[in-house]
């Protein structure tokens, strides 16, 4: 019994440490304009259609942010708009990276002050319509991705980093504002899934069932 109870116990823990597989991005809030800060978990109905991002897709005032690709180790060298400071630069091949998308995409003209925080602190941004077609190797989901040729920031909006938050002032219209912001090596992420877990847990009591049997016999 003492051992069923020990197994249950591991179980009960492997199933808590589940609940922190999607830690990724950890918060958000608008502090002047329109909306509400919005996490969207993939795949996501509240565009139209649905699971599409992009192109006048929401039409509503709120800040939204999902993940893309968790801990990807880069192959080549990767282009970016601002590595600290305004300054844009490269992210070198072999930097890990976990990618997040975030965007503003209202019906019409609106401006929106908010910031979106995350498990590690960010490496980089990007805000221009080439490096983000340069970066959507990142994506890994199942979100369609319409890209107009508009994607990005344009000159009055801003987007800036600190630590593991990044701040948005933007105005926009159609077909939105949209940057993906790329941090570092994600613990959050690397916590297994759900089902992983719960099989695991079930071996684990299983195990300790067959056991006391052998005990009893």
């Amino acid at each position: 019994m003492k051992n069923i109870i020990k197994n249950c116990t591991v179980f009960t823990a492997l199933c808590c440490l589940a609940s922190g597989a999607q830690a990724i991005i950890t918060g958000g809030n608008v502090t002047s304009g329109v909306g509400n800060f919005v996490e969207l978990t993939v795949p996501f109905n509240q565009s139209n259609p649905n699971n599409t991002v992009g192109n006048n897709t929401f039409n509503d005032n709120n800040l939204y942010a999902f993940n893309e690709g968790q801990n990807i180790t880069l192959t080549a060298s990767l282009s970016v708009d601002d590595i600290g400071g305004g300054v844009a630069g490269t992210l070198s091949a072999g930097t890990t990276v976990a990618s997040h998308y975030v965007f503003f995409d209202p019906n019409n003209s609106q401006s929106q002050v908010g910031l979106v925080n995350f498990d590690a602190d960010i490496l980089a941004l990007i805000t221009s319509s080439m490096n983000l077609s340069g970066s959507d190797f990142l994506l890994n989901n199942t979100v369609q991705y319409l890209n107009p040729s508009l994607r990005g920031l344009e000159n009055n909006d801003s987007a800036t980093f600190i630590g593991s938050t990044v701040n948005v002032d933007w105005t926009a219209s159609t077909p939105g504002d949209y940057i993906r912001v790329l941090t570092k090596y994600s613990a959050g992420a690397d916590v297994p899934e759900p089902e992983t877990l719960l099989l695991l847990g079930l071996g684990l009591v299983g195990f300790g069932l067959s056991r006391n049997r052998r005990k009893l016999c």
